[in-house]
């Protein structure tokens, strides 16, 4: 997901000096207090400024709160003075902007990545901390660890967000007319007849960001390497297949969304689309269960679901998507090192955890997640359990940036669907030279 730029800064400062008795912390400034005469002298606390890199704006309040509460216990424990300076870019362009820095030695120390489609090339790159000694490791759960363990096994980041997945739904809307999730591609359009007759428009459309309209393409692919086209992603990779074996799969039901959407696409970002939705200005959203916070903040009552996006008329491809994607990587090159692992760490701290997962919205990556699962999370699970779902594939972050912009164009008219797809063969095949 990539979205336009705009830093935000967020400096958080711990000004309460500790007085009192502790053990010394590698390279902390010490703990023991020393004496003179009858008056006691804390020792001077350690400065340490940490970077972070978190693509996340919407939840800016939420990352807020939990990193003053690190900042106060990261003072009250080893006596640490942490200012945070917190930048969170909208995701457009979020992934050129860290590569600039990582490649001018200008790193975050911490920053979030997508799991499945970033660790590889930036582990390769040597750009990630090893982590796999660290003790949040114990506490993930299996089913989530290995999306952020690298092919020599080790584990390169925290996972925050993983992801049941295909396009949400408005309940009220599917129970009031009599409908259920469509199976086919021939089915979903029954669906947006019976919409249009009951004057309800049945998509919800939010292009402004590109990282928007690309979601058809995991979507999609995901559907064909689970019903048809297995290797797809791996001739791919060894130039040997080609975007045009998914033409249809992709621009049938792109362009069917796109008949009977909303006005104005291109002017209607990620929350505005979350709005609009909420208050049902739409039945179905090309999205994923990532908005919910944002959508509950509009429309507290608001009960969607989430279920596979159908695009062809074989069941079998009508998938759940699954994938573990916004992670937390620590910069190899971090001169704070102890200080980012620590915040690393936090993150799944057995008593703040829980309620910061919660508010986020995220499903639960530790076993010490206790919080019940979201109504959403327990509609998808359905399908996964009736084996109804694909490991999302791993495609190149530049091609998934390509895919976006493309779409755009074409929804805008300015390319062919043929255009789109040879420009995605061509980004594909520049990737393949480059990480060969």
């Amino acid at each position: 997901m990539k979205r336009t730029t705009k830093g935000v800064l967020c400096s958080l400062l711990a000004a309460t000096l500790l007085a009192g008795c502790g053990g010394n912390n590698g390279g902390n400034a010490g703990n023991a207090n020393s004496t003179t005469g009858n008056n006691t002298v804390s020792p001077e606390a350690k400065s340490v400024t940490l970077k972070m890199f978190i693509a996340m704006p919407r939840f800016k309040e939420h990352f807020d709160k939990y990193i003053a509460d690190f900042v106060a216990k990261e003072k009250a424990d080893k006596n640490i003075d942490v200012s945070v300076q917190l930048e969170m870019p909208t995701a457009d362009n979020a992934s050129q902007i860290l590569k600039t820095r990582l490649a001018s030695n200008d790193a975050p120390d911490i920053f979030a990545i997508h799991a499945v489609n970033e660790i590889p090339s930036y582990y390769k790159a040597g750009y990630l901390e090893d982590l796999s000694d660290q003790p949040f490791v114990g506490k993930l759960l299996d089913s989530v660890r290995p999306s952020v363990t690298t092919a020599d096994g080790k584990i390169v980041a925290l996972p925050m967000e993983t992801l049941s997945w295909g396009y949400l739904y408005n309940k009220k809307i599917f129970t009031d007319l009599g409908l259920t999730p469509p199976t086919t591609l021939t089915e979903m359009k029954a669906v947006v007849e019976k919409m249009k007759a009951n004057n309800i428009t049945p998509f919800v459309l939010s292009y402004k960001e590109s990282w928007i309209p690309q979601l058809v393409i995991p979507l999609t692919i995901g559907a064909m390497v689970k019903s048809k086209d297995p290797d797809f992603v791996s001739k791919m990779n060894k130039d040997e297949g080609s975007f045009m074996e998914m033409k249809s799969a992709i621009f049938d039901i792109f362009d069917l969304i796109n008949a009977n959407g909303t006005t104005k696409a291109t002017e209607v970002g990620g929350d505005d689309g979350a709005a609009a939705f909420a208050a049902g200005k739409g039945a179905m959203w090309l999205q994923g269960p990532w908005y919910a916070e944002t959508i509950l903040k509009s429309n507290p009552d608001m009960d969607f679901g989430v279920a596979p996006l159908p695009v062809n008329d074989d069941p079998k491809a009508t998938v759940i998507n699954m994938s573990a994607s916004t992670s937390l990587a620590v910069s190899s090159t971090s001169k704070n090192k102890e200080v980012a692992l620590d915040f690393v760490n936090y993150v799944l701290d057995d008593q703040a955890t829980n309620a910061f997962f919660q508010a986020l919205k995220f499903n639960p990556v530790s076993t010490i997640h206790t919080y019940e699962s979201y109504p959403w999370v327990d509609d998808a699970l359905v399908y996964v359990k009736e084996g109804k779902s694909v490991q999302d594939p791993a495609i190149p972050p530049s091609v998934k940036d390509e895919v976006g912009k493309g779409l755009q164009a074409y929804y805008a008219g300015q390319m062919s669907q043929d255009d789109v797809l040879k420009a995605l063969d061509k980004v594909w095949k520049s990737y393949n030279k480059v990480n060969k």
